[in-house]
C-alpha cells in the first residue's frame, strides 16, 4: 500500500507541475495547502522514526560497552582463575546478535550499510533520490516484509514452547534471541520507510 502511495502522490505532484495547476498560487505567493500538508505529514513521519532509530542506537552503543566488559570478564575467568561460565559466553552470544540486527536500522540511517556506487556518486541530487526511493519501494520494503513473515512460524514456534539453551547453566530463553529475527526485520522495515519518504520528499520539494 504504502509503495503504491508514494508512486501515485509523486506522480500526480508531476502531472500537476506540467498542467500548469501550481501556476495561479504561485503567482499569488501561495503554497497549495494539499501538497504543504503532504510533505509536513511526510517530515513528521520521518523525524518521528528517525527519533526511534537515534534512540535504539545509543542504547545499542552502550549495549556495545557491556559486551566488551563481559568479553574481558570471561578472558580473566578463564586464563586468570581457569574457570568457566556458559551463561556468560552464551550472554556474549546474544548481546553480539542483538548489536547486529538490532543496529541494522541504525546503520540504515546514518548510511553505514555497505554500498555500491561506482554510479550512484555520480548522481545528482533528484538522481540519487530516484535511485533511494525505487531501492526501497522495490527491494528493501520487500525484503523486510519477506523475512518477517519467513520467520515468524518458526520464532513463534520457539516462544510457544520457551525454548532454552540446550548447554548446561546456558540462558534459558533462545526464543529471545530468535525473536531477533523479525525484530530486525521490522526495524529496519520502519527506517526503510523513512528513508524512501526522505528520497520523495527531495523529488516533491524541487
Amino acid at each position: 500500500m504504502l509503495p503504491a502511495l508514494l508512486i501515485v502522490c509523486v506522480v500526480a505532484h508531476k502531472a500537476a507541475l506540467c498542467c500548469g495547476c501550481y501556476d495561479t498560487l504561485r503567482q499569488n505567493n501561495q503554497k497549495p495547502p494539499g501538497r504543504v500538508l503532504f510533505i509536513s505529514s511526510l517530515k513528521s513521519v520521518v523525524s518521528t522514526i528517525d527519533r526511534v532509530t537515534d534512540v535504539t542506537g545509543r542504547l545499542l552503543a552502550w549495549l556495545a560497552l557491556a559486551m566488551g566488559l563481559t568479553t574481558a570478564v570471561i578472558v580473566v575467568m578463564r586464563y586468570g582463575f581457569n574457570t568457566n561460565s556458559i551463561f556468560a559466553q552464551e550472554l556474549v552470544t546474544y548481546m553480539h546478535g542483538s548489536l547486529f540486527m538490532l543496529g541494522a536500522a541504525y546503520a540504515l540511517k546514518v548510511g553505514a550499510h555497505v554500498r555500491v556506487d561506482i554510479f550512484y556518486r555520480e548522481f545528482s541530487a533528484r538522481g540519487k533520490a530516484w535511485v533511494d526511493t525505487l531501492g526501497g519501494i522495490v527491494f528493501l520494503i520487500p525484503f523486510c516484509l519477506f523475512v518477517t513473515m519467513v520467520s515468524w512460524q518458526f520464532v513463534s514456534e520457539s516462544w510457544a514452547i520457551g525454548e532454552i539453551s540446550s548447554e548446561p547453566g546456558g540462558i534459558p530463553a533462545v526464543y529471545l534471541l530468535k525473536g531477533l529475527i523479525p525484530a530486525m526485520a521490522l526495524n529496519l522495515l520502519l527506517q526503510g520507510i523513512a528513508e524512501t519518504l526522505r528520497s520523495t520528499l527531495t523529488l516533491v520539494e524541487d
